[in-house]
């Protein structure tokens, strides 16, 4: 198990640390045509939830040596389907993916790909992932701790995202 436990825990926090890079990106590239952000300020809570979570994650399988479930693959294989739909949400949104809520003056929701069924599917990988990981490896009270944290955040975050898309597509419809 430790190996690989390393092999994933090594593969996720490089995944984070190109996401965060593809998000500072696609941030000027938003930036560039007017877009702007909101709700920055309950930003820092959900970096300090994920780095938690790694943290927690890495400190339970490690030094309290959880023992991994025999029902391992169940929890693994949605943390697998869970990078697909990432990919397909990432792509879907194209340069408009981030990690933060920006809103694009004069642009409608995107309702492509995923989009087409949920309105929130990335928020819904996160929180699998927060979920499934976890319970891979036995990491129970990680995993209890970071989706307990995740739903509080989401259901603000959530609240801040479409307020923001709402006077977004008023303010165009009052234009048009």
């Amino acid at each position: 198990m430790p190996y690989f436990f390393g092999t994933v825990f090594a593969l996720v926090v490089l995944q984070r640390l190109i996401e965060l890079w593809i998000a500072r990106i696609n941030s000027r590239r938003i930036a560039q045509v007017g877009g702007y952000e909101v709700g920055a300020r309950h930003y820092k809570y959900f970096v300090m939830l994920h780095m938690g979570f790694l943290t927690g994650l890495a400190a339970e399988v490690s030094w309290r040596r959880s023992e991994q479930p025999v029902w391992w693959w169940v929890p693994f294989s949605l943390f697998v389907a869970a990078q697909g739909l990432r990919i397909w949400c990432m792509q879907s949104l194209g340069v408009h993916w981030n990690t933060r809520i920006f809103v694009v003056p004069d642009m409608n929701p995107v309702r492509r790909g995923p989009y087409r069924f949920l309105r929130h599917p990335n928020y819904m990988v996160v929180t699998l992932e927060l979920l499934a990981l976890p319970l891979t490896f036995g990491a129970y009270v990680t995993a209890t701790i970071a989706t307990i944290v995740n739903a509080v955040l989401l259901r603000h975050r959530i609240a801040v995202e479409e307020t923001a898309l709402s006077s977004a597509i008023l303010r165009k419809e009052e234009a048009s």
